[in-house]
């Protein structure tokens, strides 16, 4: 089944991280009609010239195409039309990315009962849903990631992007929504690893699964989130929300993309991610001097003593983002009861879900990234005691 969405005035964008956020650089290739990245040979994959064509653009330029990296197939130029769009395909089991195609589809048929949300997500052109293939308008924007890195991200930005995300949470369903839980966090693998998961993760990897599953402790922790998260109220939700899924305009106009894993769901998951992220930010400056001015980063090796000072510095001079986007969420939708706790314990397992997907990218676990985990197992495990750390209290 295939469908083609009219473009109207409003621009999409291209999507997150992992499915193809540009990054400065990229963009200022994208302009020179100059690949980024090799992409995936577009003559393996007709879908992908047969969609645009479908959609009345002409076949991808090949020599203006690049492709920015992620979990999935992706494709950014000009077409034969001269417009420029972004194509993204799949990639996964039959049954995943079907599953995938249907909540990207059902967000679709939500998204326009939320006025406020015009505008503030990528516009669909149009999909081939057998081929796995969902084509955007493509236009030039900076990476919320970016944005972290370079110190650009404001707290006026911190506040309107909490305000979209509570929009979201306080609109009501519509059509049929996936209830599912999401994948992850899920205590049973802290009992074991699958067989076919073990095969294919790296040694890394095994060491991080080894330290969690380990500790008696966090896999109570994980069990009793996701009790919380089962009773809790359910609302429309991201469910894989990252400041990598976020573009921005102007450094002030937030876009939120990647809506593979929507579905009604815990909306605290959501905002504790957007958390997690910025703790997690400021446990790796704890080696950088990033934020300490003209003072520079000692030479030798940090004593466990200057390791605790610094972190609770970088915490302090990054929390501030967290409570404007407390702030402006709490502006479209009134927190509900246990909803600061829950947010906090998803705040600490983005640590740990960061942790395992650090390990993938090295050979060995870096001592920052076991204090990262150290910090997520705290906030997972007594969240009671975190909660007011984030800013994440119960009421106004």
């Amino acid at each position: 089944m295939n469908g083609v969405n009219g473009g109207g005035d409003m621009p999409g964008l291209a999507m997150g991280a992992s499915s193809g956020t540009l990054t400065a650089d990229e963009q200022e290739t994208e302009s020179k009609d100059l690949p980024a990245f090799r992409p995936v040979d577009l003559d393996a994959f007709p879908g992908v010239d047969a969609l645009l064509h479908r959609l009345g653009f002409g076949a991808f330029v090949r020599d203006s195409v690049s492709a920015p990296v992620g979990r999935n197939h992706a494709w950014s130029g000009r077409t034969e039309s001269g417009r420029r769009v972004f194509v993204k395909r799949l990639v996964g089991t039959a049954p995943d990315v079907q599953a995938r195609m249907r909540r990207m589809l059902a967000f679709e048929d939500f998204v326009g009962s939320v006025p406020e949300l015009t505008g503030h997500v990528p516009v669909l052109l149009g999909y081939d849903r057998d081929a796995g293939l969902v084509a955007f308008d493509h236009v030039t924007a900076k990476g919320g990631a970016e944005l972290m890195v370079d110190e650009a991200f404001s707290e006026d930005l911190a506040f309107t992007v909490g305000q979209k995300i509570g929009a979201l949470h306080a609109a009501a369903p519509v059509g049929e929504m996936d209830t599912t839980l999401p994948v992850l966090p899920d205590p049973g693998l802290l009992q074991a690893l699958p067989l076919t998961m073990y095969n294919e993760v790296s040694f890394a990897e095994l060491e991080a699964w080894r330290l969690m599953q380990h500790d008696a402790g966090l896999r109570e922790g994980l069990e009793r989130l996701r009790q919380w998260e089962d009773e809790a109220p359910r609302v429309p939700s991201h469910c894989d929300f990252r400041v990598d899924q976020l573009l921005v305009l102007d450094d002030e106009f937030p876009v939120i993309a990647d809506w593979e894993e929507f579905r009604s769901a815990d909306p605290a998951r959501d905002v504790g991610a957007f958390a997690g992220e910025w703790l997690y930010r400021s446990v790796l400056d704890i080696v950088t001097n990033r934020g300490d001015g003209d003072v520079q980063f000692p030479d030798i090796e940090l004593t466990h003593e200057q390791v605790l000072t610094r972190g609770a510095e970088k915490v302090e001079r990054l929390l501030p983002l967290v409570r404007q986007f407390r702030l402006g969420y709490l502006s479209r939708r009134e927190a509900d009861p246990g909803f600061s706790e829950r947010a906090t314990a998803f705040a600490g397992w983005h640590l740990l879900d960061r942790l395992v997907a650090g390990a993938a990218q090295g050979q060995q676990l870096s001592g920052i990234e076991r204090a990262a985990a150290g910090i997520g197992r705290g906030a997972l495990i007594t969240p009671h005691k975190f909660a007011a750390v984030l800013g994440f209290e119960e009421t106004r």
